[in-house]
């Protein structure tokens, strides 16, 4: 067996659940990242066990905060060791964590709310792919993914700290894609559509509209899977899309042309 390894920032629940899955079952290991309390930190050991059982128990999850510096730089030789000379063919950051507020009423935004919001959902992603490179652990043929959304482009409700972090992120991966692109690794961000997901339950109350407004905009009359955004990811590792680079792909159905 190939000896290829995906991290994943957020892979408990959503989108980063379905990509581990989906990429266990094709021969990654699988290192995982998730912040979880309660129910949801045993749902993350169950799909760890998962996992393990679909890749020869090549997985190793971390219940700690993927953004914290300190904790990326202090697992970097752990890594090494899971990884035993292999290399990292992909960094997902699936991270959906931060302020869900207005900028002005009813409660205005505050800095440090910002600033977190910005760290966590987009800037870490620049430290993780330094912390890889000054590893050696990234290669040629490696992906870099981010997650974005409608909101990095459109203003909605709540959303005001979110959307301003998801333009962040896709900057941060234009920018990673151009200046790694020579050495054969290349970023991109998935837009993916309303996905009803733990995620979205914490953006809006009214999360359960969205869902049925959003079937009946959409092109093909149903809302977006992690199981969708999951096989992109599969695509997108393949060697026929080593060309694909700085940009923006959708997985929503054709959502984003509807109104």
């Amino acid at each position: 067996m190939e000896n290829k390894w995906a991290i994943i920032l957020g892979c408990s629940t959503g989108h980063g659940a379905a990509i581990a899955k989906q990429l266990a079952t094709e021969g990654y290991g699988i290192i995982g990242f998730h912040l979880d309390r309660g129910s949801i930190k045993k749902d993350a050991a169950r799909l760890q066990e998962e996992i393990a059982s679909l890749n020869s128990n090549r997985v190793k999850f971390w219940n700690e905060n993927a953004a914290d510096k300190e904790v990326m730089f202090s697992k970097m030789e752990e890594i090494k060791t899971i990884l035993d000379n292999g290399k990292v063919k992909l960094l997902m950051h699936s991270i959906a964590f931060g302020s869900t507020t207005n900028f002005f009423n009813p409660t205005p935004v505050r800095q440090r709310q910002m600033d977190m919001t910005q760290h966590v959902m987009a800037h870490c992603l620049i430290y993780w792919t330094q912390a890889l490179l000054e590893n050696n652990l990234l290669t040629s043929g490696s992906r870099i993914l981010g997650l974005t959304s409608e909101g990095s482009y459109k203003a909605m409700e709540g959303y005001g700290p979110v959307g301003v972090a998801k333009a962040s992120l896709e900057a941060v991966v234009r920018q990673i894609g151009w200046e790694l692109g020579s050495q054969g690794i290349t970023a991109n961000t998935i837009q993916a559509g309303i996905t009803p997901t733990r995620a979205l339950t914490k953006i809006s109350t009214d999360w359960e509209n969205w869902v049925e407004r959003t079937k009946e905009r959409n092109p093909m009359k149903r809302v977006t899977t992690p199981e969708d955004v999951a096989g992109l990811v599969s695509l997108l590792l393949n060697d026929k899309a080593d060309f694909v680079n700085c940009s923006t792909i959708f997985c929503d159905g054709g959502e984003h042309r509807s109104l």
